[in-house]
């Protein structure tokens, strides 16, 4: 990697940390310059712009997020394992992100009522990206016979979403200690409650 290549990595990185901490809004071109001990303008000449910036840190959220979760999970067979895995692996970065923050969820706080922009853009991409590859497992899962015929993968899906969700509010806003077992408790319940025979 060339130098200037390190620098903009090391940039994007010290902003993923930022953004996690303190939302997208929060991300600023001064703060970082301030973290990374750099100029305003040597941040600039790596992004152009604080929309260019954030686009990037959501890119790069999402390639460490297919990196981690994603791509390991297809290694499992197709159905109901490679579902449990995606969702494990899922949750293991969401409890993860209890103390660092999700920029998925903060994300989707900050833009939900935005007008369109290529952040909110970037942001309802990547998460779509993950609830269709979600959505195509558990529709596999279903199609394997390891989950009920009647299964509605949809339905499914929301349930899943919501309780990660939920996890995210008990265990970062309200700081339930039992949050993260009883996430695990009631995604498992949930799983089982489809499972066929």
């Amino acid at each position: 990697m060339r130098k200037g290549e390190q620098t903009r990595a090391a940039i994007l990185n010290a902003a993923l940390e930022l953004a996690g901490r303190d939302g997208l809004e929060g991300l600023t071109i001064g703060l970082l310059a301030e973290r990374m001990q750099m100029s305003k303008s040597g941040v600039f000449a790596h992004f152009g712009s604080r929309e260019d910036l954030q686009v990037e840190v959501l890119r790069e959220y999402h390639r460490r997020f297919e990196e981690e979760v994603f791509v390991p999970s297809m290694g499992e067979p197709r159905g109901l394992p490679r579902l449990r895995a995606m969702v494990g692996r899922w949750m293991d970065k969401r409890i993860r992100e209890v103390t660092t923050g999700c920029i998925y969820i903060s994300g989707a706080v900050e833009y939900d009522d935005r007008a369109e922009s290529p952040v909110r853009e970037e942001l309802v991409r990547t998460v779509q990206v993950w609830r269709k590859a979600l959505l195509r497992a558990i529709t596999q899962a279903r199609e394997e016979g390891h989950l009920r015929e009647d299964t509605d993968p949809a339905l499914m899906l929301f349930e899943m979403y919501s309780l990660t969700l939920g996890l995210h509010h008990d265990a970062r806003f309200l700081r339930e200690p039992g949050a993260v077992e009883m996430t695990r408790v009631a995604l498992e319940k949930l799983i089982s409650s489809y499972q066929s025979g």
